[in-house]
């Protein structure tokens, strides 16, 4: 897999944005597929950076509705990176 097949997209939001000035971690959506291993090296050839620590979760859909049609949205993986 490519780096920009293993992340998907930055996570911005308050709590996100909180722990990258407190802590230094910063959120992303990764592929599913993806192991740790990958998701670091993605990171430090994407944005030149020396990662310290992954962690991951996957995240389960939720459930939605559209009239009388039901359905879930689509599962994702996060992984939050701590530099």
């Amino acid at each position: 897999m490519e780096d920009y097949d293993i992340v998907i997209r930055p996570l911005i939001t308050e709590q996100s944005m909180h722990f990258a000035s407190v802590k230094n971690c910063y959120s992303f959506e990764v592929n599913k597929k993806a192991n740790k291993i990958e998701i670091r090296s993605a990171v430090e050839h994407l944005y030149n950076v020396k990662v310290k620590d992954v962690r991951t979760a996957n995240r389960k859909g939720k459930p939605r509705r559209r009239g009388r049609t039901a359905g879930t949205t689509s599962s994702w993986k996060k992984a939050v990176v701590v530099l």
